[in-house]
């Protein structure tokens, strides 16, 4: 099992707020573990976008991402488009990263870009 599959296994725990958003070392561990062309923007927020054929694949996926999130309790922003799809992730409540984001992208990564 690879990093990536390994974050995939963990659950996304709700966050109350009262903690610091993710920072330096633990940070850029979190990133090495996810890897898959997913960029750490501004130490903020995690982004990717998927490429498909048509609109149909990106929403498709897209409802598949839905699903993942509704089941984590955790909701990234998505931006859907024809063919493609740009996944946006950070916790609201402290305005950062947590390991939960890092979590959720990887269990968006586990998802079959087709149908």
């Amino acid at each position: 099992m690879d990093s990536c599959e390994l974050l995939a296994a963990k659950e996304c725990v709700p966050c109350k707020g009262g903690v610091p958003p993710l920072k330096g070392a633990d940070l850029q561990r979190l990133d090495a573990e996810l890897q898959h062309g997913w960029s750490v923007v501004g130490g903020h927020h995690l982004e990717k976008s998927f490429d498909f054929e048509d609109f149909r694949q990106a929403l498709d996926f897209t409802n598949r991402v839905g699903a993942v999130a509704e089941a984590q309790g955790h909701h990234p922003d998505i931006q859907l488009s024809w063919g493609k799809v740009r996944i946006t992730i950070w916790t609201h409540k402290i305005e950062g990263l947590t390991e939960s984001d890092f979590i959720l992208a990887a269990k968006i990564e586990s998802i079959p870009v087709a149908a």
